[in-house]
C-alpha cells in the first residue's frame, strides 16, 4: 500500500460538514420529539378554527375562501394558512401532525442558514474548511438553542417560521446573484438577485408581516461581508441601482410607515393597553437585552408565553435600568457599526439582530414581549462563535472540545424545555410558578387545577392576585367558574367580577367565548348564586367602562352578549332591539346571520327575520375593508355571491319555522263530524 493510500482519510475532508450537519439534525429532532404530544395554545385558536370556518375544505370556492380569511396584519399572512392544510382540511383537529411540519420546518430553516454561513464564510476565507466547519456551528448553535422551543412547538408561530425561510430563501438568492455578478455574467446575477429580494420579500411577507424586512437584512450583508468582495465597473454599478432600487427604497419606506405608526399610535390610539406608545418605546431596550440574556445565557426554561407582567418603562429612570439599557443598545449598534469591517461576523450578527426586531421591537402596537420575536432576528447570532471555533490553529483541544459540548448542552436544555411543552398540566404549573405577577399565568393554571378536581386550589391562587389586579377579568372569570364548582358564587366574588369588567382593559375574544358558556350555566340553574341576572349584571358594568366605550368592536360585543342573556330569559323582542343596536356598531352580514340564527333557534323565527330585514335596510352604509387581505377576502366573497346565497338560505329556513309555528298554533285541523256528502264539480 503506498503512502498516499495510507493517509487518506476514512471520510473526505469535504464530508466532515454534511456528516456534521447531518447529525446536528437528527440531535434536533431527538431534543424536540417528546414536545410534539403537547396540546393546541392561546393564539392556535385565534387562526387554526379557520380551517372549518366555512365547512371542509375540499373544494375550491372553500379554499379561497379560506385562504384569504386571514387576519393578524394587513397581508393576511395566506402562506401560512395554505401550510396549515398540510395538516388537516378542518376543524377541530389534531395538534400533532400540525406540530410535526413545524419541527421539519425549523430543520429546513437550519439546513438553509448553513448553506448560507458556508457561502458567507466562504466570502472572508475562500479556501480551507473553517468557513464550512462555522456554518454547522452556527447553525448547530440556533437549531438547538432553547428560546426556539416557544416558535417550533407553538403551532401558529410557523407563520414566523416561514417568514425566516423566504427570508433565508432570498438572502441564498442574493448571494448567488452576487456569486454571478463576480464571475461576470451580469443578466444571470441581477435576475438572481432580483428573484431574491422582490420575489422572496412578497412571500416572506404573504408569511408574515417581519417577512418585510428581507431588503434592510441584505443590506446588513452587504455592508458586512460583503466588504471584503467588492465588486468593479459596470457590474458594480449594475447591482448599486438594484440595491438602492429593491433594497434601499423598500427599506426608507418601512422606516417612514414605522414614524408614521409611532405618531398616530402616540396620538390616537384609545387608552385600552397597559402602556402608551412613548412607554412601549421606552421598555423595548430593556426587553431586547431580556432576549439577549436569555440568547448567550440559555436555561432549560422561561417565561414561556405569559409575559403580560413584563415591567413598563414609565420614563427614562423608572425602572431604573431604563435608560442604561437604551444607551448600552445605541453603544452596541455603533461599535457594530465599526466593526462591519474588522469584525464582519460579530457586527453582522448585531446589526442582523436589530434589523430583524425594527418592526415588533419599535412603534407598532404590539404586546411588548415575545420570546418567538427571536427566531429571525437571531439566524446570524452564534455565527461569530462557529467562526471562533472553526480556527483551529490555535487552542486546537478546547475548541474541538466546545465543539461538541455546546450542541449536545443546548440540545439536553431543549429536549427539557419540550419535554414541558409535551405535558399540557404540568406546563401550566410550572409556567405559573416562574409567572407568579402574571395574571394570564394564574389563571391558565387554575383552569387546569379546577378541571383536574382541585377548585379549591385554584380558588387560593386566584384571590390574591385578583385583589392586587382587580381590573382582570380573566381572574374574576376564572374564579366565578371555581366558585360553581365548589357549591356556588360567594356575593364577593360577583363584585368583584362586576369591578372587573367595569375597569378591564381590552379583554379580546375573551368576552364571547367566556359568556357563550356561561349563559347556558346559568341558564340551567345548576350552579347557585350563577344566573343570568349576574350576566346581565357583568354585561352592564362593562358598558360603563370608559376604555371599552372607545372600541366599536367591543361595544358590539357588549350590546351583542346583553341581547343573548335577554334572549335566554325570554325577552325576545328586548333581545332584538339589543341585538339590533349592536349591529349598528359594525355593519357585517356575518354578525346579522348569526344573531338571526340565535333568534331563530331560540324559537322567534319571525323576529329572526325582522333582524335580517334590518340588516338589509342598512347593509349599504356597512364600512369598506380596510387595504389588505381584507379587500380580498370581500372580494372572494362578493365573486362567489356568499352572503346574499348564506342569507337566502336563513331567510327560507326561517321563513319554514315561522309557517310551522303558525300552523302549531293554529292546531291540527280537526276531521268533520259526519262525512261530507260528495259534491259534482259543477256544484264546487
Amino acid at each position: 500500500m503506498s503512502d498516499i493510500q495510507r493517509e487518506r482519510p476514512l471520510i473526505p475532508h469535504r464530508w466532515w460538514a454534511p456528516m456534521g450537519f447531518l447529525a446536528v439534525a437528527i440531535l434536533t429532532l431527538w431534543a424536540y420529539w417528546p414536545g410534539l404530544k403537547g396540546p393546541f395554545l392561546f393564539d392556535d385558536f385565534g387562526t387554526l378554527p379557520k380551517l372549518g370556518q366555512f365547512g371542509p375544505i375540499h373544494s375550491w370556492a372553500v379554499f379561497w375562501r379560506y385562504i384569504t380569511a386571514g387576519g393578524g396584519d394587513p397581508t393576511g399572512r395566506p402562506i401560512a394558512l395554505l401550510s396549515f392544510l398540510i395538516d388537516a382540511h378542518n376543524w377541530p383537529a389534531n395538534p400533532w401532525p400540525f406540530k410535526l411540519t413545524n419541527l421539519l420546518l425549523h430543520v429546513l430553516n437550519g439546513t438553509l442558514l448553513a448553506i448560507l454561513l458556508w457561502r458567507l464564510g466562504r466570502v472572508l476565507e475562500p479556501v480551507g474548511e473553517r468557513a464550512p466547519l462555522a456554518a454547522v456551528l452556527g447553525a448547530a448553535l440556533w437549531m438547538l438553542h432553547p428560546l426556539m422551543v416557544s416558535t417550533t412547538l407553538y403551532v401558529v408561530q410557523r407563520e414566523a417560521m416561514l417568514a425566516a425561510f423566504f427570508v433565508l430563501l432570498g438572502l441564498l438568492a442574493y448571494t448567488q446573484g452576487r456569486r454571478l455578478m463576480l464571475a461576470d455574467r451580469p443578466f444571470a446575477g441581477l435576475m438572481w438577485g432580483l428573484f431574491g429580494l422582490v420575489a422572496c420579500t412578497l412571500l416572506a411577507m404573504l408569511s408574515k408581516a417581519n417577512g418585510a424586512l428581507l431588503p434592510l437584512l441584505t443590506l446588513a450583508v452587504e455592508a458586512t461581508v460583503y466588504t471584503k468582495q467588492p465588486l468593479t465597473g459596470r457590474n458594480r454599478a449594475h447591482w448599486r441601482m438594484m440595491l438602492a432600487a429593491f433594497a434601499a427604497l423598500p427599506t426608507l419606506l418601512l422606516l417612514a410607515y414605522l414614524i408614521r405608526t409611532g405618531v398616530l399610535a402616540t396620538l390616537h390610539t384609545p387608552e385600552i393597553r397597559r402602556w402608551t406608545e412613548p412607554q412601549r418605546l421606552l421598555t423595548e431596550p430593556r426587553a431586547l437585552w431580556d432576549y439577549l440574556h436569555l440568547l448567550w445565557l440559555p436555561r432549560p426554561f422561561s417565561t414561556g408565553l405569559f409575559n403580560d407582567a413584563f415591567a413598563v418603562s414609565r420614563s427614562l429612570w423608572r425602572p431604573a435600568d431604563t435608560l442604561p439599557a437604551l444607551l448600552s443598545l445605541v453603544a452596541l449598534g455603533a461599535v457594530a457599526w465599526r466593526w462591519r469591517i474588522t469584525r464582519p461576523t460579530l457586527a453582522l450578527a448585531i446589526i442582523f439582530y436589530f434589523a430583524g426586531m425594527l418592526l415588533e421591537s419599535t412603534t407598532i402596537p404590539l404586546e411588548l414581549y415575545f420570546e418567538h420575536r427571536n427566531y429571525l432576528p437571531a439566524l446570524m447570532m452564534f455565527w461569530p462563535v462557529g467562526w471562533w471555533l472553526a480556527d483551529l490553529g490555535r487552542l486546537r483541544g478546547l475548541k474541538g472540545t466546545l465543539s461538541l459540548a455546546l450542541p449536545l448542552l443546548l440540545a439536553l436544555l431543549t429536549l427539557q424545555r419540550a419535554v414541558l411543552w409535551g405535558h399540557a398540566n404540568e406546563q401550566a404549573l410550572y409556567w405559573a410558578a416562574i409567572n407568579p405577577h402574571s395574571p394570564r399565568a394564574q389563571a391558565y393554571a387554575a383552569q387546569f387545577e379546577a378541571a383536574h378536581g382541585q377548585p379549591q386550589k385554584a380558588e387560593q391562587r386566584l384571590l390574591p392576585l385578583l385583589a392586587k389586579h382587580p381590573d382582570q377579568v380573566q381572574l374574576a372569570f376564572n374564579l366565578l367558574d371555581v366558585e360553581c364548582q365548589l357549591g356556588g358564587v360567594e356575593p364577593a366574588a360577583a363584585a368583584a367580577a362586576r369591578n372587573a369588567m367595569a375597569t378591564m382593559r381590552d379583554p379580546g375574544a375573551l368576552l364571547t367565548s367566556w359568556f357563550a358558556r356561561a349563559i347556558a350555566v346559568a341558564k340551567s340553574g345548576r350552579c347557585k348564586g350563577f344566573n343570568l341576572p349576574l350576566l346581565q349584571g357583568l354585561v352592564q358594568a362593562g358598558l360603563h367602562d370608559r376604555r371599552l366605550g372607545q372600541s366599536n368592536g367591543r361595544q358590539q360585543d357588549l350590546h351583542y352578549l346583553a341581547g343573548s342573556i335577554l334572549l335566554a330569559e325570554g325577552h325576545a323582542r328586548a333581545a332584538l332591539a339589543e341585538l339590533s343596536y349592536a349591529l349598528g356598531f359594525d355593519i357585517r352580514p356575518g354578525f346579522a346571520a348569526g344573531a338571526a340564527a340565535e333568534l331563530g333557534s331560540a324559537g322567534h323565527p319571525r323576529l329572526a327575520l325582522a333582524l335580517l330585514d334590518a340588516y338589509a335596510e342598512v347593509a349599504h352604509e356597512a364600512s369598506p375593508p380596510s387595504l389588505g387581505m381584507g379587500m380580498v377576502h370581500e372580494w372572494v366573497l362578493r365573486k362567489q355571491n356568499y352572503w346574499p346565497r348564506e342569507l337566502m338560505r336563513l331567510r327560507t329556513a326561517l321563513l319554514h319555522a315561522a309557517a310551522d309555528r303558525e300552523t302549531l298554533k293554529r292546531g291540527p285541523k280537526m276531521p268533520p263530524l259526519v262525512d261530507e256528502p260528495h259534491r259534482p264539480e259543477n256544484d264546487r
